[in-house]
């Protein structure tokens, strides 16, 4: 018998649609959609038995008005950085709830969820389990002053400073110190009456005055504050890896480059090519794979993760930047040749790695799609 597959999501979305046509590609039933609104509104009932995968919530208006307006009162405009820990209380909140109800079974735990939504607790989380990662500055970032100063103790004159729960770049700052006390923050953040908007266009910003107002904006949601590692080139663009990573397994590679310190496909960043990076590694390609590897076995309740792999300078070896709970949307993508998943996007990836599942597998016994015939 084969087990309903719903997805927590907003209704039309390309996540919702692109994994619907993954499912209708394996043969499998349409899934039903639960839309993030009625969750977030109480409206809704449970999907009762099956499966429930849970997508973003992003990219929709009134979920962030929902999740967001509160904290940002009667200057709330969806391109507002602010206000990122009262989201992600409310994210939370709503999984928890979902994840209580009988009968309720959730693709991936949600509270790895609610650490990878954490740049501090998932840089901890992978740091205590070996995996290489940059060095961070660790603690309370409470404004620009304490944040300038902490940076002396320590030595660290480039860094990126992001919003701990901050995603898709929105706040991240890659600020550096010259020899001489000059400043310079590169950021998509626009500063305008006050307030901190996110941007498609990169800014540079050199005044304290400025860079100062943008830090202590966003100090009140919390910040993790990272080494700035000089990563590898591709084409003379500085280049870094996303790895989804899917069952424990490697599938999926997309090379981004960018000749700003953000390499986002959004801020002007492209996509590269898998062979010249392969080539490039030569020997150390697999141990750029397994960094990624590594770092998703620290989420084992979680079917899916999109591990930011950070290769150094000759592409030799990788430190890992951030893991992501939705890290799948790369559209048009297949599987690493000669991988488990070649040929399959990232969704057909997980369904496949689903069905695959053997009855005394322990995550098969949370997650599986087909059950036994009565």
């Amino acid at each position: 018998m084969t087990v309903q597959l719903t997805v927590l999501g907003n209704p039309g979305h390309r996540r919702v649609t692109l994994f619907a046509a993954a499912a209708r590609a394996a043969g499998l039933p349409e899934p039903a959609v639960l839309p993030w609104l009625d969750v977030l509104r109480g409206r809704y009932r449970p999907p009762e038995g099956g499966l429930l995968r849970v997508e973003s919530p992003g990219e929709e208006p009134e979920v962030d008005r929902l999740l967001r307006g509160p904290a940002l009162g009667p200057g709330y405009a969806p391109t507002r950085v602010e206000g990122t820990a009262v989201w992600y209380a409310g994210v939370m909140a709503a999984l928890r709830g979902l994840a209580a109800r009988p009968g309720v079974r959730l693709l991936g735990d949600p509270e790895e969820t609610a650490v990878m939504f954490d740049k501090r607790r998932a840089h901890a989380l992978l740091a205590g389990a070996g995996v290489p990662v940059p060095r961070a500055l660790g603690g309370e970032v409470t404004g620009w002053e304490h944040l300038r100063e902490r940076l002396a103790e320590v030595r660290l004159h480039r860094v990126f400073v992001k919003p701990a729960h901050g995603s898709s770049a929105s706040g991240v700052m890659a600020l550096e110190f010259g020899p001489r006390g000059q400043l310079l923050a590169t950021t998509s953040v626009e500063l305008a009456d006050g307030q901190l908007h996110n941007s498609l266009r990169v800014r540079r910003y050199r005044s304290e005055r400025e860079v100062a107002a943008i830090v202590d904006g966003l100090a009140p949601d919390g910040l993790h504050v990272e080494q700035w590692i000089p990563k590898a080139s591709q084409s003379g663009r500085s280049a870094d890896l996303r790895v989804v990573v899917v069952a424990g397994r490697a599938t999926h590679a997309v090379v981004r480059t960018s000749t700003q310190p953000m390499t986002n496909l959004h801020l002007g960043g492209a996509r590269g090519s898998i062979e010249q990076a392969r080539e490039a590694a030569g020997p150390s390609w697999p141990a750029l794979l397994e960094t990624a590897e590594r770092a998703a076995a620290c989420f084992p309740g979680s079917p899916m993760v999109g591990v930011d792999v950070l290769p150094t300078t000759g592409w030799r070896r990788a430190l890992v930047g951030e893991v992501n709970a939705f890290g799948d949307l790369l559209p048009g993508l297949t599987g690493l040749p000669g991988g488990p998943a070649e040929g399959l996007d990232t969704y057909g990836a997980q369904l496949a790695a689903l069905t695959d599942l053997s009855p005394s597998s322990p995550v098969a016994t949370d997650h599986q799609i087909t059950e036994p015939a009565r």
